[in-house]
């Protein structure tokens, strides 16, 4: 009886210590500049139009929600065939530079991206990556685990000449990278899943297909694998020091977080029909 009455005593100290509350003082770095400037060219689209927004933004530590928003910083981009100037205005002052005249950006030039903040210079050169057409999307009837979900089969066909890489954006937060390593040149079909008891779709779901770089894609790639595809897009936060395409001119040590990429888009829309 003794050993057995020292067993429980000891079994109660453990799991009173159990509940001993630790804080954790997780260690704040200074604010990075992030930018985000992943232009988009609907080339489908007749006329063509395109994205060619900036977001400028300053990193914060993991559990703030609230991101700052940089509204006072001179954004433009050039032409480096001519020396052209694209001026970038922040009209709204919400931190999202939209160019002061029309900007399509062409094929086969190098554009250069030049952001002024705080008296320190980030630039990047970039060109725009093809893509293809979608070829179709269509709701189909399959399921995976739960029988909820719902499948949305894309098709398109890639370009042999090249190697390709494409991002697709489903939502706002439900994002894609692929590579045609294994279906190069060829009509290309995959069903994307949507798990109905995370997400609630909407009646008519468009979608964009985009082309990108090999290094947007592993850039991307690990983006998503940071954010997770539920926090309002992988560009909302940054969660560690993921180092983009552009550099400090000014302030090497001074390093920004973010991309600059131009690429192809097409985008098609499905009118859903609940299963329910």
């Amino acid at each position: 009886m003794k050993k057995i009455y020292i067993l429980t005593m000891l079994v109660l100290v453990l799991f009173a210590s159990c509940e001993k509350v630790v804080d954790i003082n997780l260690p704040s770095a200074p604010p990075k500049l992030v930018i985000d400037a992943a232009f988009e060219v609907f080339f489908n689209s007749s006329p063509v139009t395109a994205n060619t927004d900036v977001k400028l933004s300053l990193s914060t530590d993991f559990f703030n929600d609230s991101i700052p928003k940089v509204t006072n910083a001179t954004v433009f981009v050039t032409d480096l065939t001519n020396n052209t100037i694209i001026n970038f205005a922040d009209n709204n002052l919400d931190g999202n530079y939209q160019p002061t005249t029309t900007f399509i950006p062409e094929d086969d030039i190098n554009y250069e991206l030049t952001v002024i903040y705080e008296n320190e210079t980030y630039k990047s050169t970039t060109t725009k990556t093809k893509s293809a057409p979608i070829t179709d999307i269509k709701q189909g009837d399959k399921t995976l685990f739960t029988g909820t979900e719902t499948e949305i089969e894309v098709r398109f066909t890639d370009n042999a000449d090249v190697e390709n890489f494409y991002l697709f954006d489903f939502t706002d937060t439900n994002f894609l990278a692929i590579e045609d390593r294994f279906f190069n040149g060829t009509d290309y079909r995959f069903s994307y899943f949507f798990n109905e008891d995370e997400i609630e779709l909407p009646t008519n779901l468009t979608i964009k297909m985009s082309g990108i770089t090999k290094e947007y894609f592993t850039y991307f790639r690990v983006l998503i694998d940071q954010s997770g595809q539920d926090g309002g897009g992988p560009f909302e936060t940054i969660p560690s020091t993921l180092l983009g395409n552009i550099i400090n001119t000014t302030n090497d040590d001074n390093f920004p977080l973010g991309y600059f990429h131009i690429s192809e888009s097409d985008t098609f829309t499905v009118d859903l029909v609940n299963k329910n």
